[in-house]
This record gives C-alpha cells, structure tokens and sequence, in this order.
C-alpha cells in the first residue's frame, strides 16, 4: 500500500511538471510525456503510449488530461489515474486563474505579446516532435499510408468532422485488419 502511494504520488509530481512546461495542448505535451514517462521512468513502453495517445484521441476531452488519466491507471489503477489527472490540470488551472485575473491589464504590452509569438512558435516545434515520433512507430503498410492520407484529405480538405474521421479510420483498419485475417497475413 504504501509502495503505491509513492507511485501515485510520484504520478501526480510528473504530470504536474509536465503540465507546468506544456503550452499549446495535449499534442505538444505527447514528446514531454514520452520523454518521462517512457524514457525516464519507463513506465509504460513506446508502443503502449501510441495506444494510449490513440485512444486518447477517441474519447471526450482534452488528449492530454485522457492520456494522463490512461497512464495513471496502466501504471497505478483507478488511483493513480486520478493523481495523474489532478497532476496534469492543476497546473493549467492555476495558470489560467491567475492569467484571467490580470489578462486586460497586460495584453497591450509588447513583451507579453512577443513572449506569446515565441511560445507559438515553441508549439508547432513540439507538434512537429509529436508527429514524426507517432510517424515512427506506427505500422507502415499501404493501409495505414492510406487511412492516414484520406483522413488528412478529409480534415483539411474537405474539413470534416474529426470524430467522424476517426470512426471511419477506425472501421477502415477494422475492415482491412479482417480482410488480411481472411487470407492469412497480419497488418502490423
């Protein structure tokens, strides 16, 4: 018992900092997470985290807050997800507080202002990060070439909504993973 306490709390103490360093959404927080929860604290492995990141992607709310949340369970059960979850968004919320209640009195001063035009420029860096990583592990087969250059079409495109685009990516790897099941081979 006390040995999970300790594990929970070590949860709640790594996403809080990841949350303290993250701007610009769960996306840019998918290398942070990576880097300490699978290279630092080996918690969970590279491929575990592509699931987690994608089934994150699949159920309401925020990527991050679902991914914390799926950490802290695989790592911890239902306590250490909700450690891992209050970690990640207490640091937001405080932040956003505190912004909120001084934001009209600084959004005219120019250090604000180009303190912002870098930290978007720090995001697309890690979104950037965040792609190749998933790019990398992912299975690579004309399937998953094609599933991933309709679903670009689709949203940018054609911008389509992103639920329906995951539910069609998913009935479509479904449907090929079933058709190579029938002829005897494997997807991934």
């Amino acid at each position: 018992m006390k040995q999970k306490l300790k594990l929970c709390l070590q949860l709640f103490l790594t996403f809080m900092k990841i949350g303290v360093v993250t701007f610009g959404g769960g996306y840019a927080m998918i290398p942070i997470i990576e880097n300490e929860i699978t290279v630092k604290k080996e918690w969970i492995s590279g491929d575990d985290l592509i699931e987690v990141v994608a089934i994150s992607e699949s159920t309401p709310g925020p990527i991050a807050i679902c991914a914390a949340t799926f950490i802290g369970y695989k790592v911890a059960g239902v306590f250490g997800a909700f450690c891992s979850t209050v970690g990640a968004v207490l640091p937001s919320f405080v932040i956003i507080y505190l912004i909120s209640l001084f934001l009209r009195q600084f959004e005219e001063i120019k250090v604000i202002q180009y303190a912002f035009l870098g930290i978007r420029a720090g995001v697309l860096a890690l979104l950037v990060k965040a792609v190749i990583s998933m790019f990398k592990k992912s299975p690579k087969n004309i399937v998953a070439y094609l599933i991933m250059a309709l679903s670009f079409a689709a949203i940018v495109i054609f911008s389509a909504n992103v639920i329906f685009v995951i539910l069609g990516a998913a009935i479509v790897g479904l449907c090929a993973a079933f058709i190579a099941r029938k002829a005897g081979k494997d997807l991934v």
